[in-house]
């Protein structure tokens, strides 16, 4: 029987952890334990070593079984990636066995393309909230998996800013939001040549060979010396399916706070009691 490089959180248990990392292991026993988690799968250590072994590629067996675990996912969730009735956005995150908090690459709001934000913007009557996933998801991936710095997006989010007579992001309509996402777009084919990904195999893909590359840039190199972690390890990379805080009631209502001091001036006690009272309606309503 040939090695098994990916694992479903159904699948593993806290007893895993060289196997799954700390971050795989523990969703999978959280998952045994009937907790609500986010469900998807890990990519195991070995398929970080087996990338470097490799040549910093993955190889065809790994990448087959990944994508298998695509679809086992979506059978999971009932969402597909891509799709314009029900899409499948996912986290990708690092999870060695050591916990290295902050050294290694994380990626949100996989998945995204113009058609699906779309979709999401009507299905939740919030395109704001869509176009600012967008724009995150665009300057993110550009960062991380690409290597395009930070500091243009900032740039063009200052201008827009600019533009609009505003001094924070939140107070960015949809409108503003759907055009950075634009410029965004823009920004990253002038720097690498070639059109922002809209396939979202093609977003995981890059999305997990950056998070293995991330085993080993400065940073992680320097706290595995610190901390006496084998280089050998590898990283576990977890693929799971977002879960959206920023889209909450809750949350919506402190952008408005936010907003209201900006540009009424109101007092911070007066916003107190309002996060107050939305906090006991979403107790009740559960």
């Amino acid at each position: 029987m040939s090695k098994k490089f990916c694992y479903l959180f159904t699948e593993g248990n806290a007893s895993m952890r060289e196997l799954l990392g700390g971050k795989g292991a523990n969703l999978a026993e959280m998952t045994n334990i009937g907790l609500p988690v986010p469900q998807g799968f890990t990519i195991t250590t070995e398929a970080c070593t087996q990338y470097y072994e490799d040549g910093r590629q993955i190889n065809a067996e790994i990448m087959a079984e990944i994508m298998e675990y695509i679809e086992k996912m979506e059978q999971i969730t009932g969402k597909k990636f891509g799709d314009h009735e029900n899409p499948l956005l996912v986290s990708v995150r690092s999870g060695a066995r050591a916990s290295m908090p902050g050294m290694m690459d994380t990626i949100l709001n996989l998945g995204l393309n113009e058609d699906v934000v779309d979709v999401i913007a009507k299905k939740s009557n919030n395109p704001r909230w869509a176009w600012d996933c967008y724009r995150r998801f665009i300057q993110m991936y550009s960062d991380v998996v690409m290597e395009v710095g930070k500091k243009y997006f900032e740039q063009l989010i200052d201008a827009m800013k600019t533009k609009k007579g505003v001094t924070q992001d939140v107070e960015l309509d949809a409108a503003d939001l759907q055009e950075l996402a634009m410029q965004f777009k823009a920004e990253y084919k002038a720097k690498i040549g070639e059109d922002f990904p809209t396939d979202p195999k093609e977003q995981l893909v890059g999305a997990i060979k950056a998070v293995f590359r991330s085993w080993d840039n400065p940073r992680a190199n320097v706290y595995r010396r610190d901390n006496d972690i084998p280089y050998s390890w590898g990283t576990a990379v977890n693929v799971q399916s977002m879960a959206f805080g920023n889209m909450s009631l809750y949350t919506k209502m402190v952008l408005e706070s936010i907003l209201m001091v900006n540009r009424e001036k109101i007092s911070l006690t007066l916003i107190s009691e309002k996060r107050r009272a939305i906090t006991e309606i979403l107790v009740r309503v559960k």
